[in-house]
């Protein structure tokens, strides 16, 4: 399996995200539905507090990617939903200690939403994951 992240010429270069991922070849693509910050009884995690939030949901999403055999490494896209109005710097912060050195960054799309179906969330995280059968 390969994976390319692709930075097209005209469009912006950054660390943060890459602007297209392609995957060629044999591999299992695991997707990851919205990840918010809340525990294994259903409480919010870190109320008011993104970067506190954030920290759970990346706990989250990486217990939904173990489950299908892969981790943060293997994230080729992320979706994130962040309420009206909410400073995105805490969780792209959180992000960025989270990524460390695994690599190219994912593609990313970052949307702000009216709400989430629990007022006190204040981000969400879905991802697309894939991982070669070689590492099955």
């Amino acid at each position: 399996m390969t994976v390319q992240h692709l930075h097209p010429l005209g469009l912006a270069r950054s660390s943060a995200f890459t602007q297209a991922v392609a995957v060629d070849g044999p591999h299992r693509t695991i997707y990851v539905g919205g990840q918010n910050a809340i525990d294994s009884d259903g409480a919010t995690v870190g109320h008011g507090d993104l970067a506190a939030q954030s920290v759970r949901i990346f706990e989250n999403l990486e217990r939904a990617l173990a489950a299908g055999g892969a981790g943060l490494e293997h994230v080729v896209k992320w979706t994130i939903h962040l309420a009206a109005g909410i400073d995105p710097r805490p969780l792209f912060d959180v992000f960025q200690a989270v990524w460390r050195d695994r690599g190219p960054a994912p593609a990313v799309t970052v949307l702000f939403v009216a709400g989430f179906a629990d007022p006190d969330w204040l981000a969400e995280l879905d991802a697309i994951a894939v991982v070669p059968l070689s590492e099955r």
